[in-house]
């Protein structure tokens, strides 16, 4: 009996990720082909990214303001704490900051792309826009997947540079680095091969978290219960999606000496 219910639970998330394989082709084949909703777009976009600068930004600064106080400590230790600017950076511009970027944006953009057009599908809205012969697709999909596929990189980007500068305040704390000092310690020890790939696992980062998020709202079911599921569960899949997608980032960048 258990072997039967593995057998089921395994079955269907083998049709869950047929499912989403399907939406993520239906939006290649219909995304770039007209007519194009660049209104909607930009209205995405000023959503997506302006809307989640507040609390990318702060929750930037204090990780780099953290992680920088947490390892003055250890560095001290071995006689190393010169070396406190150009690890902080290395590990806020590789690792850190686009996945803690991409996860908040998994929480806060995944979720209400869920619930949003999950309220929309239960609503019958989605069909009231097929009667009157609007592509929602298009409308609806397209535009956010887009939005947080462009708009990701950005906030990775901003992340990067005010983590960095909460860097700057940390090795200050308990120290004397003067500002020309300190970034030229950064920019010594960052590379394009620090910089490259953690920009490219970013748009990667941001087409999962919309695919999911309007996957999950755009197939909501069973009233508002199923929006709460569909915002829950657009969460869950995309944050672990994000971990995936790094995984695999570090494993290309291995493979090609970018390490």
């Amino acid at each position: 009996m258990a072997g039967m219910f593995s057998i089921l639970r395994k079955s269907e998330f083998l049709v869950e990720v047929g499912h989403i394989a399907r939406f993520a082709a239906r939006f290649f084949s219909e995304g770039f082909q007209p007519r194009y909703e660049f209104r909607e777009f930009i209205r995405q976009c000023y959503w997506v990214g302006y809307k989640s600068l507040p609390l990318v930004g702060i929750t930037a600064f204090i990780m780099g303001l953290v992680l920088t106080i947490q390892s003055r400590p250890t560095l001290v230790e071995f006689g190393a704490e010169s070396m406190l600017p150009s690890m902080v950076a290395i590990s806020l511009v590789r690792e850190i900051s686009p996945v803690i970027t991409a996860l908040i944006c998994a929480g806060k953009i995944g979720s209400g792309m869920g619930a949003e057009l999950g309220s929309m599908r239960v609503t019958e809205q989605i069909d009231a826009m097929e009667v009157s012969g609007t592509n929602p697709f298009k409308y609806l999909i397209v535009t956010r997947i887009l939005a947080t596929t462009l708009m990701l990189p950005v906030l990775s980007s901003l992340s990067n540079a005010i983590a960095l500068y909460g860097g700057y305040l940390g090795v200050n704390i308990r120290g004397a680095v003067s500002w020309h000092l300190y970034w030229s310690q950064v920019f010594d020890a960052l590379s394009y091969g620090d910089l490259v790939p953690s920009l490219v696992k970013t748009f990667f980062f941001g087409f999962a978290i919309g695919l999911i998020g309007c996957y999950k709202g755009y197939y909501s079911t069973k009233g508002t219960e199923g929006v709460g599921r569909s915002a829950n569960s657009a969460v869950v899949v995309a944050s672990l999606l994000v971990f995936i997608i790094d995984l695999i980032a570090v494993q290309i960048t291995d493979l090609l000496n970018l390490t």
